[in-house]
């Protein structure tokens, strides 16, 4: 333990605010607790609940670090008591509960993966937070499998192109929505189906029109859009909310939900249990890390910030103009 140094540059949040709440500053190198790993970190992603963090409505779990940043890619620089199949060393990536905007970082070792191989740190970073959350959604919870249909919003998200992609690998047919025509033309390049776009009409109409009806919609955003999804699902059909962008209240027709047998799900990925992660993390191994070394999926990386400009990062993000992930480098 003796190599590592003192103290580490990190990005934390001085007050809630806008982007230039995120502030470099100097810190003591966490230590790992028994059953925890510190990585070196080498790149990290920005997230939306980064942005929610910073602004003050999203504190992080019990025990967490109160430095932002869910995902990360580096090196093994420590390990916690009773930590095994890892060295000093090893490349890793991992589904951090916070702390990641910084150059060393801990999480639980079930949260952690090695990179597919092939894959440099930046791209193994963009991996976790999107890909555990797509995961447990739309497989786990959505129980997306091959021959059915699914609309994903927000396709040209980190979330939504990694969903489309995923979905296209598993044999669903996608349809989604993007909010202008070069946001579609991308999602179609990534295996879209159908890209509506949301902003000129009525969305849930042309979802209609063009599909038929789905077997699962995997939503971001929630509020209004909530009953229009409901609405467009096939008999036995499954709703999956993972954000609420558009607000956290809907009127939603009970009878719906009833005549047509559907189910209405959702969750958020951060503050499940280590042991839930664990088991998300070894089906991503076994079912998807074969498809990133393949070449047949990829992390899609729009642009790449310094650690020390977490504030622009954030700021790009909020422009929402990405196609794909908003990454930093240490």
């Amino acid at each position: 333990m003796s190599a590592l140094p003192a103290t580490m540059t990190c990005v934390e949040i001085k007050k809630p605010g806008g982007p230039e709440a995120l502030v470099p500053t100097t810190r003591p190198v966490p230590q790992p607790k028994d059953g925890e790993i510190l990585i070196k970190v080498a790149a990290t992603g920005v997230n939306r609940p980064d942005i929610a963090q910073r602004a003050g409505v999203y504190p992080p779990p019990p025990g967490a670090s109160d430095l932002p940043g869910l995902e990360a890619a580096g090196t093994v620089a420590a390990l916690g008591g009773g930590v095994s199949g890892w060295k000093i060393g090893d490349e890793i990536c991992a589904l951090t509960p916070g702390g990641s905007y910084a150059e060393y970082c801990t999480v639980p070792a079930p949260q952690c993966l090695p990179l597919p191989k092939g894959f440099d740190m930046l791209r193994a970073a963009a991996l976790p937070e999107t890909y555990f959350t797509v995961w447990h959604n739309l497989f786990e919870r959505g129980r997306l499998s091959a021959g059915e249909s699914v609309l994903i919003h927000g396709g040209a998200s980190g979330i939504g192109t990694t969903a489309i992609q995923l979905a296209k690998a598993f044999g669903a047919t996608v349809f989604t929505t993007v909010r202008t025509a070069e946001k579609a033309k991308a999602v179609r390049t990534l295996g879209a189906d159908h890209a509506i776009l949301y902003k000129d009409n009525d969305w849930a109409a042309e979802a209609k029109k063009l599909s038929g009806g789905v077997d699962v919609v995997l939503d971001m955003v929630a509020g209004d859009y909530l009953p229009r999804n409901l609405q467009l699902l096939k008999q036995d059909g499954r709703c999956v909310v993972i954000a609420v962008q558009a607000g956290a209240t809907a009127t939603i027709s009970a009878g719906i939900v009833m005549v047509n047998r559907l189910t209405l799900t959702g969750s958020t990925l951060r503050p499940q249990s280590i042991a839930s992660k664990g088991r998300m993390a070894q089906g991503l191994k076994e079912k998807v890390w074969p498809l990133l070394e393949a070449g047949t999926i990829k992390p899609i990386i729009y642009k790449t910030f310094p650690l020390a400009d977490a504030a622009g990062a954030h700021a790009e993000l909020e422009r929402a103009d990405h196609v794909g992930k908003i990454m930093l480098t240490v």
